[in-house]
């Protein structure tokens, strides 16, 4: 294993991640909140760190998929170790452990929080909070590799198709830096075009910018008590329509982004995730017609929550926990089903469950005819044996990983659908659940252990289960300690 370009790796994410302190410490000056020294001491850490591990280049700049999980599973926990610092300092979150919890759901967008009063937090703290959910929404090794020319040979893809969502990641340009730039140009313009319509609709710039990196990393911390509920229908709305397009596959954006109109609106996954969208509408609204009584206030809350879940969002407008039994379980199927691959949005993904609905169309086929061969397709074209494979070990690894955490969050003896509902929370990427983590609620109420469980949900949900666990793989220590004591045992002389 090359663990030298690991760490350099590593080093290069904490110097990134030094530099985009600098946000919440402009901040800090504009507002004079006495918080600028909590973000400058971890980013001298960062920096220090980073540079150590960075300033030589290692000669072998070979790596392959094992590097580059166990890169993008260590950039995760450091990420998130290093950014719960300024919370942790601050004494704004006392406990480290509760700092790691909020600073872990923002980077995986999940947007789950542990905050009793979230606009007791300082302004400089509450934009960090919001800007970790626009860092880890596009990843921030995509990030890395869109403005740094770290490898050549293709050996950055490793990287690429650990970090980012959904079932295959395939280079849309032949550089896979120039792919990674027009991901990151896409993510940002869109950005910027809905703070800019908040705006327009009368939102104070700081609600705005942070409301934005919410919805563009589909992570939904408020800035709010009520979450999205004070601001006006237009606000919601605006947000609405642009957490359903930060769920869509960004490959339709590319395509359009070419003038390729025709390849972007037939991908059949993009079909689906508003299909499912205007049919989970449709049920909501006719079920909670009675409670508002209009018919566009239904219509408002009905689409945001929908779009707030499916895209994994996790804004809320109202406290869905008191919708009927219909209406919610509607919202939990949507948050198992989540946004496209490729997009911003957690969850199993929409492209898994049109291939596993094929799946088993196919198999009841071959029953009912035997000897028909009959292959899968998506959009058009035939699904490789090996993609229907992995989306099976997905899922399967899914429900094991799921029912253990249900198991081990039930020790704390809360109720069914509390226990079901925080890991489905978490393990999505969604924030809110039902009952006691319903959307008026939060996680604080939860005792340590479970808040590791669920740390380690979030993560494993935002890095597609595999990179996570294959920190708990045998092999990978093996190596490890075998390749450092190799190291140390070798011999010094020039004839070695």
């Amino acid at each position: 294993m090359n663990l030298k370009i690991v760490f350099y790796y590593l080093g290069w994410v904490l110097n990134m991640e030094a530099v985009l302190m600098l946000l919440p410490c402009v901040t800090s000056l504009i507002y004079r909140d006495g918080c600028l020294i909590y973000f400058l001491l971890p980013m001298a850490m960062c920096g220090m760190v980073g540079w150590i591990t960075t300033h030589k280049k290692p000669v072998d700049m070979v790596f392959y998929a094992r590097e580059g999980f166990l890169a993008v599973a260590l950039t995760w926990v450091l990420l998130s170790f290093f950014g719960a610092l300024p919370f942790w300092l601050g004494r704004e979150i006392p406990s480290l452990t509760d700092a790691l919890f909020e600073t872990i759901s923002g980077f995986t967008t999940t947007g789950a929080s542990i905050l009793n009063n979230v606009e007791g937090l300082s302004p400089s703290m509450l934009m960090w909070r919001s800007f970790s959910h626009w860092v880890g929404g596009m990843g921030i090794l995509v990030f890395v590799l869109a403005i740094l020319p770290m490898t050549g040979g293709g050996y950055s893809m490793h990287l690429m198709r650990a970090e980012s969502p959904g079932p295959s990641v395939g280079k849309m340009t032949p550089k896979l830096r120039n792919t990674a730039k027009i991901l990151y140009l896409i993510y940002f313009v869109m950005t910027l075009v809905q703070i800019l319509l908040l705006l327009l609709g009368g939102m104070p710039l700081f609600d705005a910018l942070a409301t934005s990196m919410g919805t563009a990393g589909t992570g939904g911390f408020g800035i709010k008590a009520d979450s999205m509920a004070g601001y006006s229908p237009y606000l919601q709305w605006v947000t609405t329509i642009f957490m359903i397009l930060f769920g869509v596959n960004f490959n339709a954006y590319y395509f359009m982004l070419f003038h390729n109109f025709k390849k972007a609106f037939g991908l059949e996954e993009v079909r689906y995730y508003f299909g499912i969208i205007a049919a989970a509408i449709a049920i909501i609204f006719f079920e909670t017609f009675n409670a508002y009584g209009s018919a566009f206030q239904t219509l408002t809350h009905a689409s945001f929550q929908v779009a707030s879940i499916i895209t994994t969002t996790g804004f809320s407008t109202v406290d869905f926990n008191y919708w009927s039994q219909a209406s919610k379980t509607v919202l939990v199927l949507l948050m198992f089903i989540g946004a496209c691959a490729g997009s911003t949005g957690g969850g199993i993904k929409v492209s898994r469950f049109v291939i596993l609905v094929k799946t088993l169309g196919r198999e009841l086929t071959s029953y009912i005819h035997p000897r028909s061969i009959k292959k899968i397709k998506c959009d058009g074209k035939p699904v490789e044996h090996e993609v229907v494979r992995s989306i099976n070990v997905y899922f399967i690894t899914f429900m094991i990983i799921f029912s253990a955490s249900v198991l081990a969050v039930s020790f704390e003896d809360r109720d069914l659908i509390t226990s079901f509902t925080a890991v489905a929370a978490t393990i999505n990427n969604i924030g809110p659940g039902l009952e006691l983590v319903g959307p008026a609620q939060n996680f604080g109420l939860f005792h340590p252990f479970t808040k590791y469980v669920l740390m380690f949900d979030m993560l494993a949900g935002r890095l597609e289960l595999f990179p996570l666990l294959i920190l708990f793989h045998p092999a990978i220590w093996r190596d490890l300690f075998t390749q450092r004591f190799t190291s140390r045992k070798q011999p010094d002389h020039p004839c070695h």
